[in-house]
């Protein structure tokens, strides 16, 4: 027997690091079976969605819509959606199937994205709301132009032309 290194007989790396191992799919037949149960959980869920949407078209054609209702369906859908963002990354993408540190590679970038575009919509709506108060010259450019039928009390209506 020699002592030098024999590198077949080394631990392998998913022993020796259990999160460097790779999670593949047991069987064919197993991951099919996933896939169909996520295909419809996926369909039910967007045929809630659309349902919790013809309500809210439905209310706000109402005489008096309430607005509480119409924001508690919103964050419903919301959460419904999100629900399936996540299904679809985890079995379709097979991000379900990966480690974790690999998982949170993808996610803190897409959590800091969504926050970039809360943080844009937010500014731009305070941008809004101050040029409105503030801007005078852009709230006169942009009032529009009052109607013809609306006259000032003690104004006699304007004249007409012989041509009609």
């Amino acid at each position: 027997m020699s002592n030098h290194y024999d590198p077949t007989k080394d631990i392998s790396p998913s022993a020796a690091y259990p999160e460097v191992s790779f999670h593949h799919h047991s069987d064919d037949a197993e991951f099919k079976r996933r896939v169909k149960k996520t295909t419809i959980l996926l369909s039910v869920i967007t045929i809630i969605e659309l349902a919790i949407g013809l309500l809210i078209y439905n209310i706000h054609k109402g005489d008096s819509p309430n607005a509480l209702l119409v924001l508690m369906f919103k964050g419903v859908v919301c959460i419904l959606t999100i629900a399936k963002a996540y299904y679809i990354v985890s079995v379709f993408m097979h991000l379900g199937d990966e480690i974790r540190n690999m998982i949170m590679t993808i996610v803190v970038p897409l959590l800091l994205f969504v926050w970039f575009i809360i943080a844009f919509i937010a500014d731009g709506n305070s941008y809004k709301n101050l040029r409105n108060k503030y801007d005078l010259h852009f709230k006169e450019t942009t009032t529009p132009a009052p109607h013809h039928s609306a006259e000032k009390p003690g104004e006699k209506p304007a004249e007409k032309s012989g041509k009609e």
